[in-house]
């Protein structure tokens, strides 16, 4: 069960959503449906992939009319296949018709993220390697919430949400600081004592002074592959290591032999596409 404020926050997007499309109420649907009718509508997958944001699909219709019943028949993160019957939506023909569009933009966002991710996390296994792969604050403007979900959902796993839950400092807090250990020792100084620090190396030269600093994980941005072996010996276990820079389902498997502990992927939320999903088969009732 989602947690009831993160449940606010998605209710309060979905709202959104749903007011931008039609601000003013469904003119189409009001021509050729004037009155309550029983319908059903069915889910149908129109490509191979991973399946994920069932309920986020079903609170649309939910929001718009709690009547609405939505009869799923995979799970969030199942494979699925084109022409599948996912699931069947039965409720007032009107609200099958107005919230069809924000229902599928969402399902068929967090389910291309998933299956993206998926895509990424079977080829580190088939490589044989135990690293764990994590998602960025790339995310796309208002869905980081159902993107996060749908990387969960793919079989990632969940880096910082933003600004105010980790420490990390980039390139740009360390010229701040005037240097790795200030900015580290500046760090410890303000930060709750159960908050790890993380520092973004560019060298060999940033990893040195990032474990004398101290700190907690290191990420290894965009270094070549000679350069991140190295590096992760430095290290020798002194701390969490991650890569990242650039990281694509093309390239992942590159990491596998490093012994690298994390793998972090902006692409699994800034470049996936959907998954192309339809509502199909409307049926009016009675």
């Amino acid at each position: 069960m989602t947690d009831p404020m993160i449940q606010a926050k998605m209710d309060a997007a979905i709202r959104a959503a749903l007011e931008e499309d039609m601000p003013f109420g469904d003119v189409s649907t009001t021509a050729v449906m004037p009155e309550p009718r029983p319908g059903r509508v069915q889910l149908i997958a129109k490509q191979d992939g991973v399946i994920a944001g069932l309920g986020v699909f079903a609170r649309v219709f939910a929001l718009i009319d709690p009547a609405v019943t939505v009869d799923a028949l995979v799970s969030d993160g199942d494979e699925v296949k084109s022409g599948q019957h996912l699931a069947t939506v039965q409720g007032d023909v009107r609200v099958l018709l107005e919230g069809e569009r924000v229902a599928l933009n969402y399902l068929q966002r967090m389910s291309g993220v998933a299956t993206y991710t998926h895509r990424i996390v079977a080829a580190l296994a088939a490589a044989g390697a135990s690293t764990r792969l994590v998602c960025t604050r790339k995310t796309t403007p208002g869905l980081r919430l159902f993107e996060r979900e749908a990387v969960r959902m793919g079989g990632g796993h969940l880096h910082r949400y933003g600004l105010s839950d980790a420490v990390m400092l980039k390139d740009n807090h360390i010229d701040a600081a005037g240097g790795i250990k200030p900015a580290v020792a500046a760090a410890r100084a303000t930060a709750p004592f159960t908050a790890k620090v993380e520092v973004e190396c560019e060298s060999l030269d940033m990893v040195r002074e990032a474990v004398e600093a101290g700190a907690d994980i290191i990420m290894l941005d965009n270094m070549d592959h000679a350069a991140m072996a190295e590096a992760i010996d430095l290290i020798d276990g002194r701390a969490t290591t991650e890569a990242s820079g650039n990281v694509t389902a093309e390239n992942v498997t590159a990491y596998a032999d490093l012994g690298v502990d994390i793998v972090s992927c902006g692409a699994l939320t800034h470049s996936a596409g959907i998954l192309d999903l339809s509502l199909k088969h409307l049926e009016v009732l009675a």
